[in-house]
């Protein structure tokens, strides 16, 4: 168990319903930009999540009517142009480490998109499992309108597996804004709500996975991150091991005694 609830992050906003860990940037009156001290902090509470046994789920919440900006002009891309090469690797290493940290956090992270979702923005919603928006949102990899490749944080190899390779690379090449719509089409957003109702059908939905079981939930999350880089054979495999697993934990126990019981199963995540 961690101490993940008495967190008090600075440069974040959160605050749990339930199960649920309610996260979401906090300078909504320039867009919830990205700064460096954001980022590492972001990146550090998703790394401990995976240790925290009393969450089971994340939503990644708008904050104003808006996601996020990206990294923010003055704060990062500024003071980006006056580093060295060691000092741009060493915070692009960063910011996939972002990424990498919400693909490993072993807890299901649903993005709630409202309005703008851009830049590094539009990486953390493609970093997540699950994706709500609004008919509002708009989101762009605009990597390539700053004068940028679209192959940032992880973008060339997950969203290609999201929305296919076509769709992926117009969107990478041109920098152009993905409305609500195409995103439900192309199968970027798996469903479009009302503003008024994004965040509490998010946290609802989130509430209804954490109520499930946890460890299933992360061998999950865990195959469908690491079976990217296996052959057919390999993943079966792999899955036949991690059910294998499953099948030890108490919470397969009371899914079993629940049916036989006619009553609905209360599990524990372990």
């Amino acid at each position: 168990m961690t101490a993940i609830r008495d967190t008090q992050p600075k440069h974040f906003r959160l605050r749990f319903e339930g199960d649920v860990a309610v996260v979401s940037l906090d300078r909504p009156e320039r867009k919830n930009p990205l700064t460096f001290e954001s980022y590492a902090e972001l990146r550090d509470w998703f790394r401990e999540l995976h240790y925290a046994e009393d969450v089971g789920a994340v939503v990644f919440a708008s904050n104003g009517g808006n996601f996020s900006s990206g990294g923010d002009v003055h704060d990062i891309i500024g003071p980006l142009l006056d580093m060295d090469m060691k000092g741009l690797l060493r915070f692009t290493r960063m910011t996939g480490d972002l990424v990498k940290a919400i693909v490993n956090c072993g807890k299901p992270v649903l993005a709630a998109i409202d309005g703008v979702c851009v830049g590094a923005g539009a990486i953390i919603a493609m970093a997540s499992d699950i994706r709500f928006a609004t008919p509002e949102a708009k989101t762009a990899f605009l990597f390539t309108r700053v004068g940028l490749a679209g192959c940032d944080m992880g973008a060339c190899a997950i969203l290609p597996r999201i929305i296919g390779q076509g769709r992926a690379a117009e969107l990478l090449y041109s920098g152009r804004a993905m409305s609500a719509e195409e995103g439900e089409r192309w199968g970027f957003h798996n469903r479009i709500v009302p503003a008024d109702r994004l965040e509490a059908e998010a946290v609802a939905f989130a509430q209804r996975i954490a109520e499930g079981p946890g460890f299933g939930h992360m061998m999950t999350k865990t195959m469908l991150a690491q079976e990217w880089s296996m052959s057919i054979e390999q993943a079966i495999e792999a899955e036949a091991q991690a059910q294998a697993i499953c099948m030890q934990t108490k919470d397969f126990r009371r899914a079993y005694d629940a049916f036989v019981a006619k009553a609905k199963p209360v599990f524990a995540g372990d």
